[in-house]
């Protein structure tokens, strides 16, 4: 249920992320080659149609596929993860999503929605200027789109839109300065003055206007999922790490047991390791009954939906707090910024800290089991 089948390639390419991620930290991005290679193994062909030389891979391959390469790195698991971008192009009219696909499947998607930023009406579609935060994995984007707000005759601003340019048409700032996931390159865009057709615009979230169980699963829930899904790699690998130092026969510096023959420390990656389990099998399997009612024909339901979005975040959280339980049992030597615990601590608080996953959407899962209204944008 939550193994993927084989992808060729995979693991010698998880293998050389390892070697590299000092480099992808360091520089803030990743490099060109690597985004080269996710698309040697599928990752941004994944939710495109057939028809267009996608692959048309399951939900829940998909999360499989983005967990595993976090293990390996969780800036590189992020970038990846936006293979899910097709899911939210398939809002543009069909026939720009067809151009978009027109020549390669393999097709990069970078987008950055807030701040939404007035767009003008002009000859040939809306203007747009302005910059926007968070453009992850923009260097390596062929595609980019950024949030607008368009004024209609009314005078009045519309729901945020996104707009669709190619690359070229923006200046990325490289300005990514944070403490976790530092190879994301989720830097400022900068567009001025870019003339975008109005029929290359769509509501984020917006209903997919194409068909396919693909395209009936619910959209922002999946973008909730494929970023938990990181921080569910990045803490099994943190807890890997742990377990093999603990059991390594290293012994402390202070002359105490080693870590794995101490009670607190049994007890503590006992506890950990439940905890990570049971929230990624509840995450899998929420995705297997709404991919099932996807593959069934029919709208998946607010409570699957809802669902979807819990388990998300609950997955966020129990990956920060295993993080967190292998941190604190590396002891010392942990507080190095060359030690790998520190990476994976802070790569999975900034997973639980996206919008998609922060405290607040346990209030709006609360209301919607409890039957009251959902809250905008949610679930």
């Amino acid at each position: 249920m939550n193994t993927p089948a084989p992808v060729p390639g995979l693991e010698a390419l998880l293998d050389e992320i390892r070697r590299r991620r000092g480099e992808f930290q360091e520089q803030q991005f990743i490099s060109p080659d690597i985004i080269e290679k996710f698309k040697q193994i599928g990752v941004y062909r994944a939710f495109v149609p057939k028809r267009l030389g996608g692959t048309e891979m399951s939900a829940g391959d998909f999360l499989a596929l983005i967990e595993r390469i976090a293990t390996a790195d969780g800036s590189a698991g992020w970038v990846a993860s936006f293979g899910v971008s097709t899911t939210y192009l398939a809002a543009l009219p069909p026939d720009v999503f067809e151009t978009i696909y027109a020549k390669t499947p393999d097709v990069v998607f970078a987008g950055a929605l807030f701040p939404p930023q007035p767009a003008e009406v002009v000859a040939g579609g809306l203007r747009v200027s302005g910059r926007w935060q968070f453009g992850s994995g923009s260097h390596g984007a062929s595609v980019i789109g950024v949030g607008i707000k368009a004024k209609g005759a009314d005078g009045s601003f519309g729901l945020p839109r996104m707009a669709v340019m190619p690359r070229e048409s923006v200046r990325i700032e490289d300005n990514w300065d944070v403490i976790g996931m530092q190879g994301t390159g989720s830097h400022d865009l900068v567009v001025d003055g870019v003339t975008v057709p109005e029929n290359w615009t769509f509501l984020r979230g917006g209903q997919a206007l194409q068909d396919g169980p693909l395209f009936r699963y619910p959209s922002m829930a999946l973008a909730a999922q494929v970023l938990a899904v990181v921080g569910l790699g990045v803490a099994r690998a943190a807890l890997d790490d742990i377990i093999g130092v603990a059991g390594g026969g290293r012994a402390s510096i202070t002359g105490a047991p080693q870590l794995a023959d101490r009670a607190y420390a049994q007890i503590d990656i006992a506890k950990a390791e439940a905890s990570l389990r049971a929230a990624r099998s509840w995450f899998y399997e929420v995705t297997e009954q709404a991919w099932q009612e996807a593959c069934d024909g029919d709208t998946v339901p607010v409570a699957t939906v809802n669902l979807l979005r819990l388990a998300s975040t609950h997955a966020a959280r129990a990956s920060a707090d295993a993080a967190q339980t292998a941190f604190n049992l590396a002891g010392t030597s942990a507080i190095f910024n060359s030690h790998a615990a520190q990476r994976y601590l802070h790569d999975t608080l900034v997973v639980a800290q996206h919008a998609f996953l922060a405290e607040g959407t346990w209030q709006s899962a609360g209301r919607v089991l409890l039957g009251m209204p959902s809250q905008p944008g949610y679930p």
